[in-house]
């Protein structure tokens, strides 16, 4: 933001952003997703900007950010070997520990004892 332009009105300062070649426009998201190593940010009703300056775009979004936890297939394989359990079972519990393998089974083998 530009220092001293907090009570510009909007069209104003879209018109001086314009003047110094800074364009943005609002992109109708429904969701953004971002994947990272071991999880993936989904974002909810997102408020998505573009904002394009000296040949250059970026986006500013902000909206309900809910993590989860990546889940592979090998991951869902050793949680059923372990826990004696059906492969959806075993991907369920996972889940439901946000990836944590260990607490998985944990939670898995106290269900089959009650």
């Amino acid at each position: 933001m530009i220092p001293g332009m907090g009570g510009m009105d909007p069209k104003q300062m879209a018109k001086m952003m314009k003047q110094m070649g800074i364009d943005t426009s609002t992109i109708n998201a429904k969701k953004v997703i971002i994947e990272l190593e071991e999880k993936t940010l989904e974002i909810a009703n997102p408020q998505v900007v573009k904002v394009s300056m000296q040949g250059q775009d970026t986006f500013q979004v902000s909206g309900t950010i809910t993590e989860v936890a990546k889940i592979s297939a090998e991951d869902v394989k050793m949680v059923a070997e372990q826990a004696g359990v059906p492969e959806d079972e075993a991907k369920k519990a996972l889940e439901g520990a946000g990836g944590d393998i260990a607490q998985a089974i944990l939670n898995l083998q106290n269900e089959n004892t009650e």
